[in-house]
Order: C-alpha cells, then structure tokens, then sequence
C-alpha cells in the first residue's frame, strides 16, 4: 500500500499495491502493522456498507461528536463517488477546510479519515456501493452532521443533487 498525505494533516489517501497476472490481481486492502507503521489507528471495531441506487446521491457531511469521533477507512467498491472530509478540529491550521477525491471501484483507493472529520460523499455512478472500516462503536446519540451545501465550506460537488435523506437536508448550518 501506498500512504499519500492529503492538505489536511493526518489524512491519507491509500493506494493499492497491485499484483496482477492472466487472472486479474490480488492487493492487501488493509494491513495493522503498515497502518501503525503510519501513525495510523490500526485497529477497526466495526464495518459497514452503502448502495445508493442513483448517480448524484449525497450522503453527509457525518460525524460523530465527542468523545466518540470515529476514524473511518472508505473505499468504492462498486461504482465511482466524490468523497469530501471537513477538518472539525479546532486547534488544526485546517480548520474547516475540506479535501475531495474521487473513488471508485476501478481506481481501488481509499481514503483514511482521521478523528475529528466530517464526511460526505456523492455518487458518480448508479447502483454505487462504499465500504467502511470504523474505529469505534456506531453511537446514535453521538450522530450528527453539517449541511452538504454550508456556505462557510464552499464545497463544489461535482453535481446536483439527485437524492439526500431528511436527516442530512435538516443538519444546522455552521455557526
């Protein structure tokens, strides 16, 4: 695997290493001690998926809030999306500033989403499938989010909107 920093300090996007032959490839998708060897949380309690049936479907900005943020590694398996990260970390010289990257099932990244991050993403494809690794325990009283189109992010999708939940439509605006 291949760790790239992103502009915001502590996130990464993650690159396969590919091994291929007549039959396709094989490539680790995680390892704990390359992850530790990072600096990276190296121990993933939970794993969830989605599928959104249409291109243009947002889902986010999530977080959970203190003290259960959550460090998530997220990969397209199906599909294509634009995955955003929002830094909520006050002390950070990145604070509320965001990072996007495409990912999809045909560039097998991942992106690696440190504590105290939002995150969102928008499906580029139909029937777009996302896997996540999460570090903690999925709280519902610690759920909570910021609008896809706060005007404090300035976030430019590469899309309209075709399909967003209520919760996410209902997410208070920055203060």
């Amino acid at each position: 695997m291949r760790f790239i920093p992103t502009k915001l300090k502590g996130a990464f996007i993650v690159d396969l290493e590919l091994h291929e032959d007549s039959r396709g490839f094989f490539a680790r998708t995680f390892c704990a001690r390359e992850f530790k060897e990072h600096g990276l949380v190296d121990v993933f309690v939970q794993c969830s998926a989605s599928m959104s049936r249409q291109k243009g479907t947002l889902r986010g900005l999530h977080f959970q809030r203190a003290p259960d943020w959550e460090v998530k590694l997220v990969r397209c398996t199906a599909g294509a999306i634009y995955d955003v990260i929002v830094d909520l970390r006050p002390d950070s010289p990145t604070y509320l500033q965001h990072f996007g990257v495409e990912l999809s099932a045909e560039n097998h990244r991942a992106l690696y989403i440190p504590k105290m991050f939002a995150h969102g993403l928008q499906t580029l494809a139909d029937n777009t499938e996302v896997f996540y690794q999460i570090s903690e325990f999925y709280k519902p009283d610690a759920s909570s989010g910021i609008p896809y189109n706060d005007p404090r992010l300035q976030i430019r999708w590469p899309m309209v909107v075709s399909s967003i939940s209520e919760k996410d439509s209902a997410w208070p605006l920055l203060t």
